[in-house]
């Protein structure tokens, strides 16, 4: 059995940083590829970033690019997302996801096999 484990969210201003952690247990990083996904209230889900396994190409939707990164830790067996200068319309949960196709760099949420429980990032202005 997968469980993805977030942490990290939390409250900030506009301008701050949050990392968020996902914590991987029952099968190692080397079978997944890995994203982070958010949602607000009232509005679908969207694909925030994702990490494959290998050469650890990443991807980014054009809202986060230049401020958010996404690494794995293998030892750990955990993924960040590092979220830099963080805007009110930021403001969601987040959640980490895994999918069992471990060189996929998939944007879609349906693709994804493993999801946590979503770790709450606010942010004001």
């Amino acid at each position: 059995q997968v469980q993805l484990v977030e942490s990290g969210g939390g409250s900030v201003q506009a301008g701050g940083s949050l990392r968020l952690s996902c914590a991987v247990s029952g099968r190692t990083l080397s079978n997944y590829a890995m994203a982070w996904f958010r949602q607000a209230p009232g509005k679908e889900r969207e694909f925030v970033a994702v990490i494959r396994w290998g050469d650890y190409n990443t991807k980014y939707a054009d809202s986060v690019k230049g401020r958010f990164t996404i690494s794995r830790d293998v030892a750990k067996n955990t993924v960040y997302l590092q979220t830099n200068n963080l805007k009110p319309e930021d403001t969601a949960v987040y959640y980490c996801a895994a999918n069992t196709d471990p060189y996929s760099t998939s944007q879609q949420g349906y693709t994804y096999d493993y999801w946590g429980q979503g770790t709450q990032v606010t942010v004001s202005s």
